[in-house]
């Protein structure tokens, strides 16, 4: 049994790595044979309908499954070693659905940058944003994040660390520096169709809605030195800290 959630969740791995990277040239336009603004166009009513209902879907999905009260409930049919994984599955699942049915809407544009200058400055913070969310994921624990320490763990018989309560790098300016990295990415576009702000303002409220809900439950896992962390470092912009504290939580 440990040897089958080892095979299965670095194949869960392997699908997201591909799915991300593609995200990736989705949403930059980048070396993908259907990219956020690509495809056959449909009437406006019908992209609407499709490209909402497809960015609910993701939102959902995520909100849900990653909650404590539903994970509790969850591993009583999953077991626990491979329940990262099945939630790291789902969500690459939903969002293969989102990259493979996107529906685009090209006009109008919101702006465009002519610029030589500019359009490489929006280009070097998509790939800082891409950058950023990556390395953040590394200093919070990568392996864990995406279910393969999960599993290697069951594999070896040895229970997992407790949740350590910590700053690394990033994490001393921001409190969510994976989420800023997305943010900096989907909005730094040289061309901004309409579907791609449309893509921008949906999964910008999705953070925003995400990050009340994760903030609730690092409260409920640290109570007051997560609540004293919040107060010293800002949400996704740094901000002068009122007092010391080099300590803050993550998972």
């Amino acid at each position: 049994m440990a040897f089958f959630a080892v095979v299965y969740g670095f194949a869960v791995y392997v699908f997201f790595l591909a799915t991300f990277v593609y995200a990736i040239g989705f949403v930059g336009g980048i070396a993908v044979p259907k990219d956020i603004d690509s495809g056959s166009a449909v009437p406006l009513a019908e992209a609407l309908a499709v490209d909402i209902a497809l960015l609910g879907l993701f939102a959902v999905q995520h909100s849900v499954m990653a909650r404590r009260g539903f994970k509790r409930w969850w591993t009583r049919i999953v077991p626990e070693p491979v329940e990262r994984s099945t939630f790291v599955l789902a969500a690459s699942a939903v969002l293969a659905l989102l990259l493979w049915q996107w529906r685009p809407i090209a006009q109008p544009v919101a702006w465009s940058v002519a610029d030589p200058a500019g359009r490489f400055a929006l280009q070097a913070v998509f790939w800082l944003g891409w950058a950023m969310l990556l390395v953040s994921t590394f200093l919070i624990n990568h392996f864990e994040l995406f279910g393969l320490r999960q599993v290697l763990a069951r594999l070896s018989g040895r229970p997992l660390p407790e949740p350590v309560f910590r700053t690394p790098l990033f994490y001393r300016h921001v409190r969510h520096p994976i989420y800023l990295g997305f943010i900096l990415a989907f909005w730094a576009a040289p061309t901004m169709t309409a579907g791609h702000l449309l893509f921008a303002v949906a999964t910008t409220g999705y953070i925003l809605v995400g990050i009340w809900f994760e903030e609730r439950d690092l409260v409920a896992l640290f109570g007051d030195r997560y609540r004293a962390y919040r107060q010293q470092v800002g949400m996704l912009l740094p901000w002068p800290r009122k007092g010391g504290g080099r300590d803050a939580a993550r998972r």
